[in-house]
């Protein structure tokens, strides 16, 4: 009877510590984007492009499509010839991130979209307004605009994880009726770090596609103002 109860307290030792290595930050390999995994595909696509006369293993997609999810990697084309299988993380593999190319007429680089973003997105989509257009709750600059969520049917403003930090990222939407990330925050964090030339009409988005393995999809473009602020940049 002893031994049974010895045997069943360390069962319980052993399920409270096995919990407590997952709340200390552990998180399945589908959620996290390897380096390793990264460099497996760039090699991939490399070869590829190498053996196919410049060619690029990627789906066809509109010319007007977001710069960031324009250039899907498309798996099947390199596997299992140059590759494996799909990364654990990739989408294509059950993941969270859709692997893409960017700079692909210079430097063909594999980036990461992480997809979460795109199902909140998709979710404020489907409960706008019959016209396509949701409840505007406030302007933020001439042509941006705060959302009304409680009209939409939501109990709280939503914003989505940031696939940099801990923070969380508010949404935007246009004139147009399309909704956005809002990316200001990283942003702003990067440019007090940056030891880079920037001024007013650039693209500073290049910020955290330099510095990150993950693109900022569903973006607006942003530029600075004459205090070195992240402004959204509307005309281009």
């Amino acid at each position: 009877m002893k031994n049974f109860k010895l045997i069943a307290v360390v069962i319980m030792l052993v399920i409270f510590l096995a919990g407590c290595s997952y709340k200390s930050g552990y998180e399945p390999e589908n959620l996290l984007p390897y380096e390793d995994q990264l460099l497996a595909v760039q090699n991939a696509v490399d070869s590829f492009q190498e053996d196919s006369s410049g060619l690029l293993p990627i789906k066809t997609r509109d010319m007007e499509t977001d710069q960031y999810i324009k250039y899907p990697i498309d798996f099947s084309k390199i596997i299992p010839s140059k590759l494996g299988e799909a990364p654990a993380n990739s989408y294509e593999a059950g993941g969270i991130y859709q692997y893409v190319l960017m700079n692909v007429e210079e430097n063909p680089t594999v980036k990461l979209v992480d997809l979460r973003i795109a199902d909140t997105l998709r979710d404020i989509n489907h409960r706008k307004g019959i016209n396509g257009f949701g409840p505007i709750a406030e302007t933020i600059v001439d042509g941006v605009y705060k959302l009304d969520y409680k009209k939409m049917g939501y109990d709280s403003e939503l914003s989505v994880q940031s696939p940099y930090s801990d923070t969380q990222l508010p949404i935007v939407a246009t004139g147009d009726g399309e909704v956005y990330v809002d990316y200001s925050i990283e942003l702003n964090r990067l440019l007090e770090e940056t030891e880079e030339q920037i001024k007013p009409g650039d693209d500073i988005r290049f910020l955290l596609t330099d510095n990150f393995a993950i693109v900022p999809a569903y973006s607006l473009p942003y530029t600075i103002n004459e205090q070195n602020e992240p402004v959204f940049m509307l005309s281009k």
